[in-house]
């Protein structure tokens, strides 16, 4: 595909397809069928989030998931080690720490049947931490008269 205004073309409707929640399927023969993304929209800081992927197994085999791995420390995927037969489910818990303030977007890479690989994505915004406790003004008043 040698035109740029197609490949942007397509590049676009693949984000906007992720952006509904569309699988991230990509071809016919590929077995894997699995949500493109999750927004968390916005959430607190220092408040752990998670969200459960659910993989369809459209093939004909076994699927095996061998590896899941993610962009960055902060993003924490577990995975059931067990093939999910043909036309079972499956799942990936991804867990994001959300310990620094503002947008985030991770990838996790998921690895299965012999080196196959496809990608999703989780993203939000992490709120402002919240001050510890209010000012108290009685002891400024208790500091005065001491």
């Amino acid at each position: 595909m040698r035109n740029p205004a197609v490949r942007l073309l397509i590049v676009a409707v693949s984000c906007f397809a992720g952006s509904l929640g569309l699988s991230a399927q990509t071809s016919g023969n590929d077995p894997l069928e699995i949500s493109a993304a999750h927004d968390f929209g916005t959430i607190r800081h220092g408040r752990p989030v998670h969200y459960t992927f659910t993989l369809i197994n459209r093939g004909t085999d076994s699927l095996r998931i061998e590896q899941v791995s993610a962009s960055c420390g902060c993003t924490t995927p577990e995975w059931s080690k067990d093939p999910v037969p043909p036309r079972g489910t499956g799942a990936i818990k991804v867990g994001y720490n959300a310990a620094a303030e503002g947008i985030f977007e991770k990838t996790v890479t998921i690895v299965y049947n012999q080196g196959k690989s496809k990608t999703i994505v989780i993203k939000g915004q992490v709120g402002k931490p919240m001050s510890s406790a209010p000012v108290n003004s009685s002891v400024q008043l208790l500091k005065q008269t001491n």
